[in-house]
């Protein structure tokens, strides 16, 4: 029996990219399909929020004469655009989804409706968030906190490059050390930066647990939702 019945999994847009400076890789697509669809066969509802750094991220105002607020909606449609690729990536498995948009975009997307995604959660269609919360000055990170409480799920499985909290950064610092488990008090004293403050905050004040593990590896998804320690717990 899997150890979590509903996950929300937050997943970085570059990490689309694979090998690439730009853009996305078809065969990570099709890699973090499998993944998604070894977890759904165990009976596990996945909801997704994937972030759009692969396309757009925000830049600084001063250097682009974009403003901040103008700038976080192009990143918010460059979620989209990720949604639909991963969309039809997990279609390509026989998995059945809904990508739901913080933006109304009818020909693409439905609208997000918070009892609807719980619906379509409780008929075994994985469901994508995209657009973020629709709001200027919100990271993924935020939009994947406060999804994943609407919903009632009972983690965040956040997908990194690397397989866990580090004392320090390990691609730059050797020594750094992993956590297997920290306290949302220590991550805010030892200013580890996991997510945003504003993500974090929802988190701790909802008491959602956050794991943070390498997506990837393949089958740690899997070995995470069956209860296998993987990555860094903090809750």
């Amino acid at each position: 029996m899997p150890k979590y019945k509903r996950i929300l999994l937050k997943l970085s847009g570059e990490a689309l990219m694979g090998s690439k400076n730009f853009g996305m890789d078809s065969d990570v697509i099709a890699q973090y399909a499998r993944e998604i669809k070894s977890v759904t066969d165990m009976g596990v509802e996945v909801a997704l929020v994937i972030g759009g750094g692969n396309i757009y991220r925000g830049m600084n105002e001063a250097e682009t004469g974009i403003e901040r607020a103008h700038g976080d909606y192009m990143g918010m449609l460059a979620t989209v655009i990720n949604g639909m690729a991963l969309q039809a990536g997990l279609e390509k498995t026989g998995l059945f989804t809904r990508l739901q948009s913080a933006i109304k975009m009818e020909q693409i997307a439905e609208p997000y409706i918070r009892r609807r995604a719980i619906r379509h959660l409780e008929k075994g269609r994985v469901v994508i968030f995209g657009a973020g919360t629709g709001n200027p000055y919100f990271t993924t990170d935020t939009a994947g906190s406060l999804r994943a409480i609407e919903i009632n799920a009972d983690v965040i499985l956040k997908g990194t490059r690397v397989d866990g909290v580090y004392t320090a950064d390990p691609e730059k610092d050797p020594t750094a050390t992993k956590y297997e488990e920290v306290s949302y008090q220590e991550c805010l004293t030892k200013n580890l930066r996991i997510m945003d403050m504003t993500a974090f905050t929802l988190c701790m004040e909802n008491n959602l647990p956050i794991i943070v593990f390498d997506m990837n590896k393949e089958g740690n998804l899997k070995k995470l939702v069956e209860g296998e320690q993987i990555g860094t717990l903090i809750r």
